[in-house]
């Protein structure tokens, strides 16, 4: 594994940590399938313990991702183990990654624990999981912030007991990278059986360098694992972003000297799909990924690009997925010409009957609106009358007034459960009389943390607006997302949408950082 370099993505499992980023069954699904067409060589499909949610996630994923290893993340104990190994059944590939804190502040405040009983923990479910599973993955939580000496007992311990990956996690973002490149290979030169595993590194972003961290550890300290998610998706100020960690070593081959298996062409789709399901925008500015990435304001630069196209651009837009399938269809399109495209934008619908949904809601948009493009459909399915019918909350009918000088009224239609409710409300604005109405019937008590507003697509006052509302209550938060061409609908649906994961989201074990 020298010259090849392994992407491991956790955007299912580490990503969805972020504060209102958590993901129905059907979204992971998705999402899972588009980062096996991204080529990603090991995806971390969730923490199958935590709840019985992330075990149906995580077996689904396993049951119809054959190109991809799948893994569950497990705590060091025999139950978690034992649970993730139920869910990686049917995994045509299978990874069990278990883990403990290391760090003597972890030890003593959060597990209560001496460092040989840390030790004799680690030792026993290495051991556990080796029995279920040939391919397993061993992280010292916190391993950045960890006793070197007592570390180097732990992973020799670990390697031994038949771990094939070693992982070192700058849990709190706390490293900077020549010397945590330099840590990594210590570790390695240190311990006499660091060539019997593959090492990653996993790093934080909470000072801003989770990218140049795993770089190091990867050049510095000879990983060959990173650990990433896709945007950079996780809690508190993320993880080391895929996209970036992906083009760097591809476009400095001639420093890292390394092999990706990536088709980095799907790294836009997987980008945006990612971005629209869980409500969190791309930064314009966002290395590789944002609207502006390849756009040239400045007069110089844009006659250097146009007389020679690396004065400038070091990455072509079209080796990342920007230019595309862009434009794909119309209201003339058939059904059979949109099933096609749900197929080559990896998306799979469950039944014909869903497929029917889709398609009904995507000619009643095709009338609204004459271009349709891969943003557009990515948000119809997004759209809860598709991936959720059978929601707690739905959006019936939605109508209102707004005129200068008089008070916004709004009236809304929405089903509880099989009661179809009328109420109608006053506000600030159209907005705000909408979601007051909803909330008058609802009466969920939930506060309002974020309500944004994004443009699925550009260049058009056609183009449908995606509505992120964030909502919190009794110590949850959630991302509600809605899209449509009328924004006053589009806030109404995300408001409803974080509704049903207040109602329906189940409590989980909390996870490694």
């Amino acid at each position: 594994m020298a010259d090849k370099l392994i992407i491991f993505d956790t955007t299912l499992r580490d990503g969805e940590q972020s504060p209102g980023a958590s993901m129905t069954r059907e979204e992971k699904l998705r999402i899972a399938r588009q980062l096996e067409r991204l080529r990603v060589d090991v995806i971390e499909a969730g923490f199958a313990a935590s709840s019985n949610g992330d075990f149906d996630a995580v077996k689904a994923i396993a049951d119809v991702v054959r190109e991809s290893t799948v893994c569950s993340l497990a705590r060091a104990n025999d139950r978690d183990i034992s649970r993730a190994a139920e869910a990686l059944k049917g995994a045509a590939r299978a990874r069990i990654h278990t883990f403990i804190a290391t760090s003597a502040l972890h030890m003593e405040k959060k597990l209560r624990m001496t460092p040989d009983q840390v030790f004799e923990q680690a030792k026993l479910s290495v051991r556990f999981a080796r029995k279920l599973c040939d391919d397993v993955e061993f992280s010292p939580e916190d391993g950045y912030r960890s006793d070197v000496d007592f570390l180097c007992r732990v992973l020799e311990m670990a390697i031994k007991e038949g771990a094939t990956t070693i992982n070192i996690p700058d849990t709190v973002g706390y490293a900077v990278p020549e010397l945590y490149g330099g840590f990594i290979k210590t570790l390695r030169e240190r311990i006499p059986n660091a060539d019997k595993a593959v090492w990653s590194v996993h790093c934080h972003n909470d000072l801003g360098m989770a990218v140049a961290n795993s770089l190091a550890g990867v050049k510095i300290g000879g990983a060959r694992q990173v650990e990433c998610t896709i945007n950079g998706l996780g809690e508190r100020a993320g993880n080391c972003s895929l996209e970036e960690v992906v083009m760097a070593v591809r476009t400095r081959r001639d420093y890292f000297g390394l092999e990706l298996g990536i088709d980095t062409t799907q790294i836009v789709p997987a980008s945006r799909m990612v971005s629209q399901t869980t409500g969190f925008v791309v930064q314009p500015n966002k290395a590789v990924v944002g609207a502006n990435a390849f756009a040239h304001a400045s007069g110089i630069h844009q006659d250097g690009v146009l007389k020679a196209r690396d004065t400038y651009e070091i990455m072509r837009a079209e080796d990342v997925g920007w230019t595309a399938n862009r434009i794909v269809l119309g209201k003339l399109s058939g059904r059979n010409a949109f099933k096609q495209r749900l197929q080559e934008l990896g998306i799979a619908l469950d039944s014909e009957a869903d497929i029917n949904a889709a398609f009904a809601r995507f000619k009643d948009l095709a009338d609204r609106k004459s271009e349709i493009f891969d943003e557009d459909i990515l948000a119809l399915v997004n759209d809860e009358t598709v991936t959720h019918q059978h929601e707690h909350y739905r959006l019936l009918a939605l109508s209102q007034h707004s005129e200068t000088g008089e008070r916004p009224h709004a009236r809304v239609s929405f089903a509880i459960g099989e009661t179809e409710y009328k109420t109608e409300s006053d506000g600030n604005g159209p907005v705000d009389a909408s979601l007051k109405a909803i909330e008058s019937k609802v009466a969920s008590g939930a506060e309002l943390l974020l309500y944004s507003v994004n443009a699925i697509t550009t260049g058009s006052t056609e183009s449908q607006g995606e509505v992120t509302v964030r909502l919190q209550l009794g110590g949850r938060i959630v991302n509600g997302v809605g899209a449509d061409p009328d924004i006053v609908v589009a806030s109404a649906k995300a408001y409803l949408a974080a509704l049903n994961k207040l109602h329906h989201g189940p409590d989980r074990v909390p996870a490694q950082g």
